[in-house]
C-alpha cells in the first residue's frame, strides 16, 4: 500500500498521533526470566515427590516416589515490518514525519499486540481456573473477585504479588459495585486501584481476548480477536505461575544516504517472543470471561 503524505502548510510543533494507552502486561516481566541466549527453547525442571506416611518401628520409612521431568518453553513469535519515508516527504514535514511514524508504530502497534498475546495466551493455557462465562454486573463482580481470589488461595498459590488485571469496560462497574460516601469533598475519584492489597490494573479491551489471530503482513496486518474467542472481563494472576519472554527486539533505522533500496528514511523493526505458563504453577491463573458472541 503507499504512503498517504500531507506536507506541512504551517509549522506547529504538535503530532496529532493515535490515543494507546502503554504497555499493561510488562509489571510480570521481573518474575521468571529463562535465558534463551543461544537457543530458541529452554527446559525446566517439573519434580514432584510423594508426601508424608507412618514410620514403623519395625519396618523403616514408607517408601516413596519422587518424578523429575523436563517442561519445554520454546519461542514460536517472529513478528516484523519495515517502513519508508521519502527523503524529500520527510523534508517538506519539517523533518518531523519520520520521527512521528517510527514512535507511533512502537506505542500503537507494538505494545499492544505483545500485551493481546500474553493475556490470549495465559487464557487459553491447559489447566488454568476458569470461572463459568457470564456477563458481570455491580452486584457480581465483587463475588467472582472474591472467588478468583479464594481459588488461588485454595491452590496455594503464592498471596504476594498476585496482579488482577480488568477489562476496562469494568470500571464503572466496578466503581458501583462499592458504597462509598462523599460529603463536600472538592474533587472525588471513584475508581479503585486496590482490592483487599490486590493491584488492579485496567486493560482495554481490544487487547484482553481469550484468543487472538496474528495477522501476516500479506495482506492484513497486526492482531485481531479470533473466531470464537471471548472477551475477558479479568484474570487473577500469580507472576510466578508465568513467564514472559522478548528475545530480540530491534528497531534499525537507514538514513537515506545508507539506504541502498531507494532515496528514503527506512525504519525495519524485529521481535521475537513468546508467554508461558508453567505447567505445575498454572492454577496461579484465573480467567473469568463472558460469554462467546
Amino acid at each position: 500500500m503507499p504512503n498517504s503524505i500531507e506536507y506541512a502548510q504551517k509549522f506547529m510543533p504538535v503530532i496529532d498521533g493515535l490515543y494507546k494507552a502503554a504497555s499493561i502486561t510488562n509489571g510480570m516481566d521481573a518474575a521468571t526470566k529463562p535465558d534463551f541466549t543461544g537457543t530458541n527453547e529452554v527446559k525446566i525442571m517439573k519434580v514432584e515427590s510423594s508426601g508424608l506416611g507412618d514410620y514403623s518401628r519395625q519396618n523403616g520409612y514408607p517408601q516413596g516416589n519422587t518424578t523429575v521431568a523436563w517442561e519445554t518453553l520454546k519461542l514460536t513469535e517472529e513478528r516484523g515490518t519495515e517502513l519508508s519515508i521519502d527523503r524529500m516527504d520527510n523534508e517538506e514535514t519539517l523533518g518531523m514525519a519520520f520521527g512521528a511514524v517510527t514512535g507511533d508504530f512502537m506505542r500503537v502497534h507494538v505494545v499492544p499486540e505483545l500485551d493481546a498475546y500474553r493475556f490470549a495466551k495465559y487464557a487459553s493455557a491447559t489447566d488454568i481456573q476458569k470461572a463459568p462465562p457470564v456477563a458481570l454486573t455491580k452486584d457480581t463482580i465483587i463475588p467472582a473477585i472474591d472467588e478468583a481470589v479464594r481459588a488461588l488461595d485454595s491452590a496455594e498459590a503464592a498471596a504476594e504479588g498476585r496482579r488482577l488485571y480488568v477489562n476496562s469496560d469494568l470500571k464503572p462497574v466496578l466503581a458501583q459495585a462499592l458504597n462509598r460516601q462523599y460529603g463536600s469533598d472538592s474533587a472525588v475519584n471513584n475508581q479503585l486501584q486496590n482490592y483487599n492489597g490486590l493491584p488492579i490494573a485496567y486493560v482495554p479491551p481490544t487487547r484482553f481476548y481469550t484468543a487472538i489471530t496474528l495477522n501476516s503482513g500479506a495482506d492484513k496486518f497486526g492482531f485481531e480477536k479470533a473466531t470464537g474467542a471471548a472477551a475477558i472481563n479479568f484474570m487473577l494472576i500469580d507472576p510466578k505461575a508465568i513467564t514472559q519472554v522478548v528475545k530480540f527486539a530491534l528497531p534499525k533505522i537507514f538514513d537515506p544516504d545508507t539506504n541502498q533500496k531507494n532515496d528514503s528514511w527506512l525504519f525495519q523493526y524485529r521481535e521475537y517472543h513468546d508467554a508461558f505458563v508453567l505447567d505445575n504453577k498454572a492454577k496461579g491463573v484465573y480467567l473469568h470471561a463472558q460469554p462467546t458472541a
